[in-house]
């Protein structure tokens, strides 16, 4: 199964991407947060990849975020939605958003996506309400995981200059991860 690509984008058409990799161009269907942040044809992009076998066809979804690609791997084991239609709900709203509408269970928001009716979007809040795991919820009251986790380490005696670096590389490499996780991370970055 393909996981990642990295290439040059040949083309760009709207939820499309063709990457070339090594001389083979790979058609790569996409959210259209993924459109947009994709960049033009001739440059470099990287995405990772979820590849869904068919007995007619070998098609790959591809996704700019780690939250992203776990949101539509978690909307096409829902009962009833498919690749198409996880695709066009992550293009129809934010990820954060859509997250925050399961957990509480926003009908009305959901059904404003275009493709999610009222039974679809019950389904939604049924089936994964409870089943995202915690590491993609949106912190609670707003918070800021990058100043909560440089304040916690000057506090523990590091210079903010130094610590930085390692925590905007790490939200960068493994964005959605909650304040523990990130501090994790960035510790064991800094003892390597």
């Amino acid at each position: 199964m393909i996981a990642h690509l990295s290439g040059t984008l040949l083309e760009k058409h709207v939820q499309r991407l063709v990457i070339d990799v090594g001389g083979v161009g790979y058609d790569v269907h996409v959210p259209l947060s993924t459109f947009y942040s994709a960049g033009e044809p001739g440059g470099s992009v990287s995405l990772r990849i979820h590849t869904h076998v068919r007995e007619d066809a070998l098609l790959l979804y591809g996704f700019a975020t780690a939250l992203e690609i776990t949101l539509f791997q978690r909307l096409i084991n829902v009962n009833g939605i498919g690749p198409k239609l996880a695709l066009a709900i992550l293009s129809g709203v934010e990820p954060e958003t859509l997250v925050r509408s399961i957990r509480e269970a926003d009908v009305a928001r959901l059904t404003r996506i275009p493709g999610v009716g009222r039974k679809t979007a019950d389904r939604l809040v049924l089936e994964l309400k409870d089943r995202l795991p915690a590491e993609i919820l949106p912190a609670e009251g707003g918070g800021d995981v990058r100043a909560d986790v440089l304040s916690a380490l000057v506090n523990l005696g590091y210079q903010r200059s130094a610590v930085e670096p390692p925590v905007d590389r790490v939200l960068k490499r493994q964005a959605g991860l909650d304040f523990e996780a990130v501090l994790r991370e960035v510790l064991k970055e800094m003892a390597r």
